[in-house]
């Protein structure tokens, strides 16, 4: 054979071996293991396998859980710098940002379960992720409820409420002079 060719196939194989095993003959449980094997180390080591990837499984949900809590931090930024950047005058895009700082929290708020349905699992405690995502989604609220009172459109000063109260009754006092 030719250096670089391979092995050559068809007929000019003389050192080929066939591993295929076509006997009938069932394995032979009589013959020793080697020295240093241990067909009962194999098993415990599959189940050790197995435990060592359920809790990878569930370090990857809680990191994941933990990660999607946080997701409203980066959200809160963003609306803030754009709130800030639509100024304090009322006008269509800064009525328009309001709205979506207003409306985010709470459609994410409704569907707090349905975000973590997929890290649900006996070993990862959600209760930290979820009370984190809430937290955030309220300060989001928050956040959008501050940018409707400096476009003056929550009602909290007297004026607001002039046309809801009754007419004063005037009082006239005679001296008789």
């Amino acid at each position: 054979m030719e250096k670089g060719k391979g092995l050559m196939v068809g007929a000019g194989r003389r050192w080929a071996v066939d591993l295929t095993d076509n006997s009938t003959f069932p394995i032979s449980r009589d013959v020793p293991e080697p020295p240093g094997f241990s067909g009962a180390s194999i098993d415990q080591d599959d189940s050790s396998v197995s435990l060592q990837k359920k809790d990878a499984g569930s370090n990857w949900k809680a990191q994941k859980a933990w990660e999607v809590a946080q997701a409203p931090f980066k959200n809160l930024l963003m609306m803030g710098f754009m709130m800030w950047m639509a100024g304090s005058t009322v006008h269509l895009f800064s009525i328009g940002i309001t709205f979506s700082a207003l409306w985010q929290p709470i459609s994410a708020l409704q569907g707090v379960g349905k975000v973590f349905e997929p890290y649900k699992d006996s070993k990862v405690d959600l209760l930290g992720p979820k009370l984190l995502f809430i937290a955030l989604n309220l300060g989001g609220l928050a956040l959008g409820v501050w940018k409707v009172n400096t476009l003056g459109l929550l009602p909290t000063h007297a004026l607001d409420w002039v046309l809801s109260l009754p007419p004063v009754q005037e009082v006239e006092y005679s001296s008789g002079v």
